[in-house]
């Protein structure tokens, strides 16, 4: 006999004596094996690295958006809107290894957290965000140094960069419309952070920077491959890249950089908050059907973004929101309120 055959209330091992489970669980060597084993596996967690036992913690709390980061604030001011805050306002919101690796966490609970239908993303303190921490890059550069080998430093270097393009491409690829409300400084990495959201809200007081060429490096986690896209201009596009030189809010609204300037940062976030409300009203499977193809379609050719959205909506047309959707549309009624997604 195998182990692929048994019965109701048996339980086959190959090669040992077939047990049932009601007298292995009155067994006392059982037990007693069982109980040593807990505490082996006890005593190994107490024991096991800060990196792995962070790692268990982070899957333990993946589902829970507000959990208690170092770098950022999550918060819910209204149902379905969640809002996120860049929180080092000590640092100018510089983003240090931490913040990288938070956002990335963050975004990706949001993504799949059936009470988030809309993400603002903004900051605390005078500035949105001053860009890279250089206190890691130079923190870096003593790593780098300690690794004699050309090669190896390469590898580390490509898993660094990696990091961070994964921890801000996280805003792109989450399922949830995500809003970026800028006041202040927003130079570095905060272009790579607010190219990769889906909208862009500032306040007059607002002003920006490819600035990575003034450090002394090209941008690598988004502002080269995105910036393009939000702007449409290649010339002026080049131009800020260049020279790494201030832009205003209102020229980042005549670029299309931005889609709304508003007088102040109280106003800004009043108005970003009403966008998400909007938003998050809304058919969840719409919206989220509409971000994933615009996403998709946008470095592909039209055919393939039409293709694309034909594969979707043969199923999501099925979907209860249609029909609750059109209702209302016919009727004039209320806003009708649609199930978790």
């Amino acid at each position: 006999m195998t182990a692929l055959q048994y019965k109701k209330k048996d339980i086959l091992f190959p090669n040992t004596k077939v047990k049932r489970w009601k007298s292995m669980r009155k067994n006392k060597m059982f037990m007693n094996r069982f109980a040593r084993t807990s505490n082996l596996v006890t005593r190994h967690l107490l024991t096991m690295p800060n990196s792995r036992l962070m790692s268990s913690k982070m899957l333990i709390e993946h589902n829970d958006p507000c959990t208690n980061y170092e770098t950022l604030a999550v918060s819910s001011p209204k149902p379905f809107v969640f809002q996120v805050e860049l929180n080092r306002p000590q640092r100018y919101n510089a983003i240090n290894k931490q913040m990288w690796m938070e956002i990335k966490s963050c975004f990706e609970t949001l993504s799949t957290n059936s009470d988030c239908r809309v993400i603002i993303l903004k900051a605390a303190g005078k500035h949105f965000t001053a860009g890279i921490d250089l206190t890691d890059m130079m923190q870096l550069g003593q790593e780098l140094s300690e690794i004699d080998d050309v090669a190896r430093k390469g590898i580390y270097l490509e898993r660094l960069i990696k990091l961070y393009q994964d921890s801000l491409s996280s805003l792109e690829n989450c399922t949830k419309p995500v809003i970026s409300a800028v006041h202040s400084a927003c130079v570095g990495a905060g272009i790579d952070m607010i190219t990769a959201s889906d909208i862009r809200y500032c306040s007059e007081d607002a002003f920006f920077s490819v600035k990575e060429v003034d450090v002394g490096m090209a941008a690598d986690v988004g502002t080269l491959q995105r910036l393009p896209k939000a702007i449409g201009s290649q010339s002026l596009v080049r131009e800020l890249c260049y020279t790494g030189r201030n832009f205003s809010s209102s020229e980042a609204y005549n670029c299309g950089l931005i889609s709304k300037v508003f007088p102040n940062r109280n106003d800004l976030l009043i108005g970003a908050l009403e966008l998400a409300d909007s938003i998050a009203q809304k058919s969840p499977v719409a919206v989220q059907a509409t971000k994933q193809n615009l996403v998709y379609s946008l470095s592909r050719t039209n055919q393939e973004g039409l293709d694309h959205i034909r594969e979707m909506n043969k199923l999501y047309l099925q979907s209860e929101d249609l029909a609750i959707g059109a209702a209302a549309q016919l009727t004039k009624g209320e806003m009708p309120a649609f199930s978790k997604l």
